[in-house]
């Protein structure tokens, strides 16, 4: 699983002009699911966001996690985070999860996320042409790869 996690003031995401999912104080996790993908990548990558700190304290120093600061999640599902651009101008999406493989990867890394926040986290619509906006804060973007944990 790769995930880019933007630290937000605020974001939303809208299917056919109507808003689905709308945070302010959080984060925006992007999520790309590959074949390879387990349970073990989803646990480790839930507890990873869930504990990682990159909101401010009292002295502007990033040492408190989403959970800590009672922010919200978003979590959005990108295919093309799976993208090769090696060979040629055209990326290839060959390592991507189809949908009957990726569709309960997704919805299970949401299950294991929500119970690590101890919250319901927003989402986008699998497969849809979404609308996503947002205000980085910082700007703060972490990427995360499972298959490459650094």
């Amino acid at each position: 699983m790769k995930a880019v996690i933007q630290r937000v003031s605020e974001a939303s995401v809208s299917v056919n002009e109507k808003k689905i999912s709308e945070i302010d104080h959080g984060l925006l996790i992007l999520i790309g699911i590959e074949n390879e993908d387990s349970n073990e990548d989803i646990l480790w990558l839930s507890g990873k966001i869930s504990r990682l700190r990159i909101f401010g304290d009292e002295n502007n120093v990033m040492n408190k996690n989403v959970v800590d600061i009672g922010g919200d999640v978003i979590v959005v599902s990108q295919f093309t985070l799976q993208a090769s651009t090696k060979k040629g101008n055209r990326p290839s999406y060959i390592k991507a999860a189809k949908p009957d493989i990726a569709i309960p990867v997704y919805e299970d890394f949401i299950k294991q996320l929500e119970i690590d926040l101890g919250k319901k986290v927003g989402t986008g619509v699998f497969g849809a042409d979404m609308k996503v906006t947002l205000l980085n804060d910082g700007p703060v973007t972490i990427l995360i790869d499972t298959k490459n944990k650094e």
